[in-house]
């Protein structure tokens, strides 16, 4: 065995290795003489030397069409073998050309974006590629953007009350018609309330309560102050609306907020059912849970709100009203309620009034109609969110029926 390998490798040594030497270098030569042949995609195309006035549609500010392209490139193999669309770009000059013409794309339009990489050098021949060019009209318009209702969770122990405002607008620069399209479409803009946390809402909680509020209002950061374009922009876009700046995400502390006074209860009849249901065939029975007093049906158990404002309880809880709705045993067997409002235009004006009267936060720097657009959306809020709870924190659930000439009432925890 030695034998074999001392001839293999020692014998001759010198010739063998002059063949090695010769091999690699022969090697070497071909592999960087040999041209290749490859479709090379995602090359960016940018186009210089526009007029101040004029656009191309799908252009971004930098230049670059959202259009790539590929080409077919005849190249050294070395290079070929690593090249990528990311290693070139495409450059187009749109000086004394026409609105609209074709640009045909071969050598002379590639530019390396790889210090590697010499055009001149390394790539032979670029097969022709036409690409039409159109151009557009420069403007600039508003875009509108819906503020839409947030995504994800509210941080625990508080509520999501609402946003304001809810209408912005961003300014922005490009192709007349992308703009027009943007424009007629307009754009969404949504937060996710996962990113806000517990500490955040807790700090801004204590000093509103110093003013004996428990509603909190979470200023939106300018960095949240951003639209994605894509079509105009490969960076979020900022929001340029004077109003941004008051763009707030309103929240109410999860405390069971007592309502303190009995409430009345009463019977609604529909009048398709009304020959077999009515006030003189059937009332309301009396018990431990609905009770009468001064000629009228209350309820009287402690009952809670939650998920709204102490102010907005002060406000509306002596025009609050229990209502139950018959219907026929063969429709159903235990009836439905809701819980109403008494004249619920008014009750708006009052808390608005009330808070506007009272209102010192950010010393005065939205303007009165916009803040009070601002509270009347967050009262109507309350009143579509408004349920009522018992004293073990459980939203309160009765249990109507219909009896022989009476309607029964009962909360289920009973």
């Amino acid at each position: 065995m030695k034998t074999l390998l001392r001839r293999l490798f020692l014998e001759h040594w010198h010739r063998k290795l002059l063949s090695l030497i010769l091999a690699v270098i022969i090697w070497l030569i071909i592999n960087h003489q040999m041209t290749v042949t490859k479709h090379i995609h995602n090359i960016p195309v940018r186009v210089e030397n526009l007029p101040i006035e004029k656009t191309i549609e799908n252009m971004q500010v930098n230049g670059i069409l959202n259009k790539r392209i590929t080409l077919t490139i005849t190249a050294n193999k070395s290079v070929m073998d690593e090249l990528t669309g990311k290693d070139l770009e495409v450059v187009i000059d749109a000086r004394g050309k026409p609105d609209q013409w074709i640009a045909t794309i071969n050598k002379k339009n590639l530019v390396s974006l790889n210090s590697d990489i010499d055009i001149n050098k390394a790539i032979s021949r670029v097969v022709p590629y036409d690409l039409i060019i159109k151009q557009s009209k420069l403007i600039t318009d508003k875009i509108p953007i819906l503020v839409s209702q947030p995504i994800g969770e509210a941080p625990k122990g508080y509520q999501y009350i609402g946003i304001y405002p809810y209408r912005l607008h961003v300014t922005v620069t490009g192709p007349e018609e992308t703009v027009k399209r943007l424009k007629a479409r307009g754009q969404k803009l949504t937060f996710n309330l996962s990113d806000l946390t517990r500490s955040e809402l807790d700090a801004l909680l204590t000093n509103n309560r110093k003013e004996n509020s428990d509603e909190v209002s979470f200023f939106v950061p300018n960095s949240w102050k951003k639209i994605s374009l894509p079509i105009l922009s490969d960076t979020p876009v900022e929001i340029d609306d004077p109003q941004a700046k008051d763009l707030r995400i309103d929240f109410s502390h999860q405390d069971l907020i007592p309502i303190g006074v009995p409430i009345p209860i009463s019977i609604y009849f529909p009048p398709k059912s009304s020959q077999t249901l009515n006030p003189d065939t059937y009332t309301l029975a009396t018990n431990q849970f609905v009770v009468k007093k001064n000629g009228i049906k209350v309820i009287t158990q402690p009952l809670y709100a939650q998920g709204v404002s102490k102010l907005f309880v002060d406000i509306v809880k002596d025009m609050l009203h229990i209502f139950l709705i018959a219907a026929p045993k063969n429709e159903r067997e235990t009836l439905l309620w809701n819980c109403q409002f008494a004249y619920p235009h008014e009750l708006e004006d009052r808390y608005v009034a009330k808070v506007m009267s009272e209102c010192h936060e950010d010393g005065g720097e939205v303007q009165p109609y916009a803040r009070e657009e601002h509270l009347r959306n967050r009262f109507r809020n309350y009143m579509n969110r408004f349920r009522l709870y018992t004293a073990k924190n459980q939203k309160l659930n009765l249990k109507i029926e219909l009896q022989a000439n009476t309607i029964t009432v009962q909360p289920q925890d009973l």
